[in-house]
């Protein structure tokens, strides 16, 4: 939805999610998370980022892109979040952490298109 936007996490120290023009090479937009950044995933289907964190909240952050609202924070890792990957469909990501588990968010939902597929097979026949 954005060519030439990059988003970069920082650690501990910094604590930003940095937004930057790829063409110009200039910081467009940083955001204070408030605990190191160890990962970032954008949505496939909305205009949505989550990060992951560790020092000192552990948990993944779902924002909204480019308002930067914070639209859920999921807790559940006991230790930093050392990555996150999303799933083929774009609606989970799953989470690794330094605690040694595996934690699996259904953070982004289904593509708009598809919410209304199934709106409709479940028998709302109600217009978009």
């Amino acid at each position: 939805f954005n060519r030439g936007l990059l988003a970069s996490g920082g650690g501990t120290a910094d604590r930003t999610i940095k937004f930057w023009n790829t063409v110009s090479g200039t910081v467009t937009n940083s955001i204070d998370t408030g605990s190191q950044v160890c990962s970032l995933v954008w949505s496939n289907h909305q205009r949505e980022l989550c990060s992951s964190h560790g020092f000192s909240e552990n948990q993944l952050i779902l924002w909204k892109y480019p308002t930067m609202t914070k639209i859920q924070e999921l807790k559940s890792h006991t230790a930093r979040v050392l990555n996150m990957e999303m799933s083929p469909d774009g609606r989970s990501v799953v989470s690794v952490g330094a605690d040694e588990t595996l934690r699996f968010w259904d953070v982004f939902g289904p593509p708009p298109q598809s919410r209304r597929r199934e709106r409709f097979l479940m028998g709302d026949f109600q217009c978009p």
